[in-house]
């Protein structure tokens, strides 16, 4: 059966570490595209100013991206939900495929379907380069020009390609009230998650 949470309309889908560690990562993701906003666009550059602060900023607000998920490994709830989007099965391939051709039927999921699998695996892979490009451009001695160099290109371009991922995933959030108030407040309707996720209460854990 499907988790209960306050009555039996309610599905229990998020926990509060899964909720603070969304949470947490979102507002640092926020803070980090706007003042690199802020650093690549002239005119929201001359109207913030302060670029000295506004590089500070950039930084350790990318340098702590990784944090919230660090700690949120200490929630065995977290781990549970990490197991699943790393498993990627038969159901998730038949899910995509009928993604890519835009059918509405035929889209088996588990608590995670597999755009939201794909998504995480894609988003974790992007933060770390992301981090890794970032440090050899903000400590110069680290490595030769031609790799400052390098890494400028990978982190600008792969910067432009988060916004427009970032984007998408907030405009899917904006189409699918239940799916944020399950995110904010950790329950959704137990209809939309059997109409979503019809697989979730057979999956393991």
């Amino acid at each position: 059966m499907l988790p209960r949470s306050d009555g039996q309309r309610r599905v229990r889908r998020f926990g509060p570490a899964q909720r603070l560690v969304h949470r947490t990562t979102a507002w640092l993701a926020l803070v980090c595209v706007a003042g690199a906003a802020c650093l690549y666009l002239p005119p929201l550059a001359e109207l913030v100013g302060r670029r000295r602060l506004v590089v500070t900023v950039h930084e350790w607000s990318g340098l702590l991206l990784p944090v919230p998920f660090l700690l949120g490994l200490a929630s065995s709830a977290f781990r549970a939900d990490l197991r699943r989007l790393n498993r990627f099965g038969p159901h998730d391939r038949q899910w995509l495929r009928a993604a890519l051709r835009r059918e509405r039927g035929a889209r088996p999921a588990g608590k995670f379907n597999a755009g939201q699998k794909a998504y995480a695996g894609w988003l974790a892979g992007a933060v770390l380069v992301m981090l890794g490009t970032g440090l050899l451009m903000w400590f110069t001695g680290l490595a030769p020009l031609v790799w400052r160099t390098g890494a400028t290109f990978v982190h600008d371009w792969l910067a432009l390609a988060l916004v427009v991922v970032l984007a998408g995933h907030i405009g899917k959030a904006l189409a699918d009230p239940e799916a944020r108030r399950g995110m904010r407040t950790g329950s959704v309707g137990r209809e939309w998650a059997a109409r979503e996720h019809p697989l979730w209460e057979h999956e393991e854990r």
